[in-house]
């Protein structure tokens, strides 16, 4: 899910101060392209931790109703895929708990099956998730 929010960039002394209204979070940026990235971290950090939790991401703001502190600061979009940021950077390892035939048990065993790495790939076919 591809959602854009709006983003305010504010010129610090070393760095480029980023505020990210709809969740209300700061970061920083040594310039405005690390900024724009960090802020698409910061929100992408946030709205899986949302996600877990089981609360709704926020909808974004108008880019017209975006107030700036100062005349200098910047009011731009910053665009995030929520299911691409979690694939990409939520790789905790997550214990599952499994039944099969104690036949079934011995023979993969006796082969060296790896059942972890065949319950991912059988997981991401079945779901027709590509890497």
């Amino acid at each position: 899910m591809r959602v854009v929010y709006p983003i305010v960039l504010s010129k610090g002394k070393d760095h480029i101060i980023v505020y990210v209204p709809d969740f209300n979070i700061n970061t920083q940026g040594k310039d405005a392209a690390d900024a724009m990235e960090m802020a698409r971290d910061a929100i992408g950090i946030m709205g899986i931790d949302m996600e877990d939790e089981n609360e709704s991401l926020p909808q974004p703001t108008a880019l017209s109703n975006v107030q700036k502190e100062d005349e200098n600061d910047i009011v731009t979009l910053v665009d995030i895929n929520f299911t691409e940021y979690r694939k990409k950077n939520d790789m905790r390892a997550v214990k599952k708990n499994c039944t099969i035939p104690s036949w079934l048990n011995f023979e993969a065993e006796k082969a060296g099956v790896n059942f972890s790495a065949l319950l991912q790939t059988a997981l991401l076919q079945e779901l027709r998730i590509t890497k």
